[in-house]
């Protein structure tokens, strides 16, 4: 019975962070700007990227911040509320599963990059701050927003392994997987020399 209760505090915020990671930025934000529903137009991907695609600066920005907030409030409270810095980084991998698979919008979502990085920073500071850096490092040079994000979030569960524990970079590892599976189309287009640069506007 004690460990139930010990456990029960986890639980509800595993669903807590699930249903608030579920809210898609992307479409909320278009949807007040009066934009094309980025499910449909673009590269077809409720993220960032997307939207600054099909609409401008301020409504990316603004979808940006909606992802990185919903990963970053719940991973904050977990690591105010649990020591064991292995069950922040399992409300990590939540947060990131809601926002890709979120229960409002027939569990198809976005690829979940900004809210990771968000969770991230509030994981570890240090553990963000190499993920996040070696993002832009990728971005300034290749201009490619899916490989700066495929390279950044493979590494970052080495980053959890050296500075963290090996048990708290299970999560990020599975969370990596996820990754380069939801940019798998992203990859042939890069192989092939036919992915979006950052900045540029597709044709819809």
């Amino acid at each position: 019975m004690s460990n139930l209760i010990s456990f029960l505090p986890l639980g509800l915020l595993f669903i807590a962070t699930y249903l608030l990671a579920s809210l898609s930025s992307a479409i909320v934000v278009c949807r007040l700007f009066s934009l094309p529903d980025p499910r449909t137009t673009g590269s077809k991907n409720p993220g960032a990227t997307n939207v600054l695609r099909i609409g401008s600066k301020l409504p990316a920005f603004l979808t940006l911040l909606g992802d990185v907030l919903k990963g970053f409030i719940p991973v904050l409270v977990a690591a105010q509320l649990f020591q064991e810095p292995t069950y922040t980084a399992w409300v990590l991998f939540v947060a990131f599963l809601g926002h890709c698979f979120p229960l409002y919008y027939g569990f198809e979502g976005g690829k979940g990059v900004a809210t990771a990085l968000g969770s991230l920073f509030a994981f570890s500071w240090l553990v963000g701050a190499c993920t996040a850096g070696l993002w832009l490092f990728m971005a300034f040079i290749f201009r490619f927003s899916s490989l700066a994000s495929l390279v950044s979030l493979s590494v970052c569960p080495l980053f959890a392994y050296a500075f963290i524990s090996s048990y708290a970079a299970i999560p990020l590892c599975m969370l990596a997987i996820i990754v380069i599976y939801r940019h798998r189309a992203n990859v042939v287009r890069l192989w092939q020399g036919t992915e979006s640069k950052i900045g540029s506007k597709k044709k819809t």
